[in-house]
C-alpha cells in the first residue's frame, strides 16, 4: 500500500481511522495465534477462533490502550483521545460503552500508525498489546 502523507491522515476522521485500525489489529491477532500455533502444533481453526475473538472483543482492546497510554507519543496520544470522544456511535449493547470508546481509541491510533506507514512504532505497539492481552486471557 502507497503511504498516506501526515496532513491527509489528520484530516481522516477518528472513526474511519479506528475502522482500518480494526482490520490491521486483527489481522495482527490472527497472525500471532498462528505462529503461536505453529510453535505448539496447534492449528484447531475453532480454537484459533476463539483465541481470536477473546483478543479482539473491545474490552481488550480498552485494556490494552490503557496499559500502552503512558507509551504513546503525543500525536498518538492525541489521535486515542479524539477517537475516544468521538461521535462514532454507542456500539454492541451488551458492552460498557467506555470499553466501546477506548477500544475505539485504541484501533484509531492502529489505523493512523498504518496509514502513515510507521511500520516500526506499529509492530513496537502491537508487539506489547499482545504481550499484554495475552498474559490477560490465558
Amino acid at each position: 500500500m502507497n503511504h498516506l502523507d501526515r496532513d491527509s491522515v489528520e484530516i481522516i476522521p477518528p472513526g474511519v481511522l479506528a475502522y482500518i485500525g480494526d482490520a490491521v489489529y486483527e489481522l495482527y491477532v490472527r497472525e500471532n495465534l498462528v505462529r503461536e500455533g505453529l510453535e505448539g502444533e496447534r492449528l484447531d481453526l475453532d480454537e484459533l477462533h476463539q483465541d481470536a475473538i477473546l483478543r479482539v472483543c473491545a474490552t481488550a482492546q480498552a485494556h490494552a490502550l490503557a496499559d500502552l497510554e503512558s507509551l504513546l507519543l503525543s500525536d498518538e496520544a492525541d489521535v486515542a483521545r479524539r477517537a475516544r470522544n468521538a461521535k462514532v456511535g454507542r456500539g454492541p449493547r451488551n458492552m460498557p460503552v467506555l470499553d466501546y470508546r477506548h477500544s475505539t481509541g485504541f484501533e484509531a491510533v492502529i489505523g493512523y500508525l498504518y496509514l502513515l506507514g510507521r511500520t516500526t512504532r506499529l509492530e513496537e505497539l502491537m508487539s506489547k498489546a499482545l504481550s499484554l492481552i495475552d498474559a490477560e486471557y490465558q
